[in-house]
């Protein structure tokens, strides 16, 4: 394994290709093993041959992607960590995508729980700060579909009442200002949402307090939206992958 890893680099660091006899010389390897791992890695899909030269194959370029979602992807959990520690709250980063709700990653701690997902995050998208950050993003049609779907229904004494009420709210609701909610989701606690929007992609990170702690909601907020501000380049490209 670790010869064919070896021819693997040394193939990557030829745009144009290289023939066997290269890669032997530059991995110390004997020609005729060279040529066997070679034909091997062909077969299997991580190299391919034309004209005598050895290029990376489909299997290598998608495990080089594949790697590079995984580092980007580890970029936002690490600032998600960051900011739950400097802020002092649950940090939560959520998509629409496909037409569904989707929590990516949720960084907690013991001094900062996260809410409890008591009722599915991707059902009830009308009462918590997540989803409605989320679909005041959309455009009426897409918000009307997705609650075609997903109706609103009470989860607390403070959700929101029906369909219309919601799509006024959001209708309502400032671009790129904090979208708040306030118990709708869970008794005892609070929310907010930042939006980021990337081409198409609606995205949002949010923050979750204790009710007892409301006065904080605001002010972390706005702190968590600035700490967006100064990260929004490496969040864009984790978020547009």
């Amino acid at each position: 394994m670790q010869r064919a890893m070896r021819l693997l680099e040394s193939v990557a660091s030829h745009a144009y290709g290289a023939p066997a006899k290269q890669l032997a010389r530059e991995t110390g390897l004997a020609l005729p093993t060279a040529y066997h791992l070679l034909r091997t890695l062909v077969h299997e899909g991580y190299l391919r041959r034309e004209k005598g030269l050895f290029f990376l194959g489909e299997a290598a370029e998608r495990l080089g992607r594949s790697g590079a979602q995984q580092k980007r992807r580890s970029t936002v959990t690490d600032m998600l960590a960051h900011w739950r520690d400097s802020i002092g709250v649950p940090v939560y980063y959520a998509m629409y995508r496909g037409g569904e709700i989707e929590v990516m990653c949720v960084s907690g701690s013991r001094q900062a729980p996260a809410v409890e997902e008591w009722a599915d995050f991707r059902e009830t998208g009308h009462a918590h700060a997540i989803g409605q950050c989320l679909l005041s993003q959309l455009d009426e049609d897409a918000r009307r579909d997705h609650l075609a779907r997903y109706p609103v229904r009470p989860l607390t004494p403070y959700t929101v009442r029906d369909n219309d009420a919601l799509l006024r709210r959001l209708a309502r609701t400032r671009r790129m200002e904090p979208v708040v909610e306030r118990q709708e989701y869970a008794v005892g606690t609070v929310c907010a949402a930042v939006p980021i929007t990337v081409g198409p992609t609606a995205a949002t990170i949010a923050l979750s307090l204790p009710a007892h702690q409301a006065d904080r909601l605001l002010p972390a907020a706005h702190q968590l939206q600035t700490e967006i501000g100064r990260h929004l380049g490496s969040l864009t490209l984790s978020i547009s992958i």
